[in-house]
């Protein structure tokens, strides 16, 4: 499941976990950044924010190892959080690339979206992280990219690919429309 910040992700994962674990199916919910962030702090990175700003071959590795890790987990259902992209110094990097859906197998994509306003005023109302300034035209090139990588990867791996929209306030209809997608 990627998305950009601000597009209610979070929300959606722990409706999707509640739905599941209802239906008693075991799930597991990995956030790939978490796990490539463990990684980069045994090697002296204190800041997650900091991970986007490695040189892409230093970012490169910590995917691979994150992806090892997620590899191995043995749920019925592992949904993996993260980013279609890395908006680094050097420009936008997957966040899935060729070599982690290698090792990933990925089964289903979502992408999870909302109408830029509303994640421009999601944004700047977090105050959890430390993020780059940004403007509405911002995050439309952000969506626009999203889509653009998220759709590359299901042409790799020959996986479908759902697009949501998630409405300030229709979070559940949003978590439905996943949980359909996937057939769960």
């Amino acid at each position: 499941m990627v998305g950009i910040p601000g597009v209610g992700k979070t929300t959606l994962l722990s409706k999707i976990v509640d739905h599941l674990k209802d239906h008693d199916r075991s799930v597991s919910v990995v956030s790939f950044g978490t796990l490539m962030f463990d990684v980069a702090k045994e090697n002296g990175l204190s800041d997650r924010d900091e991970l986007r700003k490695l040189p892409v071959s230093r970012q490169q590795e910590l995917q691979k190892m994150a992806a090892e890790k997620i590899a191995e987990y043995t749920e019925e259902v592992v949904i993996i959080d993260t980013h279609a992209f890395i908006s680094s110094p050097e420009g936008y990097y997957p966040g899935l690339p060729e070599h982690v859906l290698k090792i990933i197998k990925p089964t289903n994509f979502i992408s999870v979206s909302a109408k830029p306003e509303e994640i421009y005023s999601r944004r700047m109302s977090d105050e959890t992280r430390l993020r780059d300034k940004i403007t509405l035209a911002n995050v439309k090139k952000e969506l626009d990219a999203q889509s653009g990588m998220i759709s590359a990867c299901a042409v790799i791996t020959g996986s479908p690919v759902k697009h949501i929209l998630n409405r300030e306030g229709k979070v559940d209809e949003a978590a439905d429309k996943i949980i359909n997608a996937i057939g769960l």
